[in-house]
């Protein structure tokens, strides 16, 4: 009997490359769900980046509007009139931007910009630049203005003449006595030809005047009385508020200021504290006030007596 000493050698290979292309194809199995893992992996860290990028892009200023926020604006306890206008810009605020504004309202003119520096409102809107000047000087304060409103010219009324030039020698005119108002009505006399002022004044008294022809008395009151003296003066330059409270009629007005580089002092502004002035919120604001739908609400409300001043070109 012959014995093949190599005889299972062929059967033994066979079972060896069974084992090793098991072997392999475990080795391939693993680094396949390996591979699968890591994408898988990759797919989730992506998605949540991306949907912490769109996060951060509505919550910090990147999306449509400032959702659902509150902005207080202090203003003035004023007429039927300023409420209709007010009206119009919280509806555009709320329909454009999703900002619900509320109003904190004042009688003393000391109040909002102390009410806008203690945080108790976020903006106010009652002021012009000369005022907001004047006020950061006197109260070491930081505010500023973020945004144009209106300009109510002020107006020179009389009841013994018809026009500005039939005053006389020696006429007397009252102004407001109080830094901003009388250095507006100063203006205004200087830009109707009746005086000049000497050259690079700013804040105008009595004293800045350097020239007056026709040696006008120039009679100071408080701005309250400046309606009141009508009787007992040539002419008085009022405020449109003090008009509207005495019952003047603007359309009677001898003199109305020119909207000019003079006038735009006292332009009148939404004003925020100096480290808001860049919150997206308060911008939006600005904008919903300076709207065509606002313009219609003044001119409804006040017809020419008050302008809006945002785009209003000064020559």
């Amino acid at each position: 009997m012959v014995f093949n000493v190599f005889g299972g050698g062929e059967e033994e290979k066979e079972q060896t490359g069974q084992t090793s292309s098991s072997k392999k194809m475990g080795v391939s199995y693993y680094k396949g769900e390996v591979i699968m893992k890591k994408k898988r992996n990759l797919i989730i860290w992506l998605v949540v980046i991306v949907v912490v990028i769109i996060a951060g892009y509505f919550s910090f200023g990147g999306g449509k509007s400032s959702q659902g926020q509150t902005v207080t604006v202090g203003i003035m306890s004023g007429s039927k009139q300023d409420d209709a206008i007010w009206k119009t810009v919280a509806k555009t605020a709320k329909d454009k931007y999703n900002i619900t504004l509320k109003f904190k309202k004042f009688t003393d003119y000391s109040q909002p910009n102390k009410a806008l520096t203690s945080g108790n409102v976020d903006l106010n809107a009652f002021q012009h630049y000369a005022f907001l000047d004047a006020w950061n000087k006197a109260n070491k304060t930081n505010i500023v203005s973020i945004g144009k409103t209106i300009i109510t010219p002020i107006r020179v009324y009389s009841k013994k003449i018809k026009n500005i030039n039939q005053l006389a020698n020696g006429d007397t005119i009252a102004v407001p006595n109080d830094a901003t108002n009388e250095s507006r009505a100063l203006f205004v006399l200087k830009n109707a030809g009746l005086i000049t002022l000497k050259p690079n004044t700013k804040l105008a008294t009595v004293k800045s005047i350097e020239k007056n022809p026709k040696n006008l008395q120039i009679k100071e009151l408080d701005a309250s009385q400046t309606a009141r003296s009508l009787s007992d003066v040539s002419a008085a330059v009022i405020n449109g508020n003090y008009a509207q409270t005495a019952g003047i009629n603007y359309k009677s007005a001898i003199y109305v200021e020119p909207v000019n580089k003079d006038s735009e002092q006292w332009i009148n502004i939404i004003a925020a504290n100096k480290k808001n002035k860049d919150k997206k919120a308060y911008k939006e604001v600005v904008k919903a006030y300076q709207t065509a739908a606002t313009k219609k609400a003044i001119q409804k409300a006040y017809g020419t007596s008050e302008l809006p001043a945002w785009d209003i070109k000064l020559k």
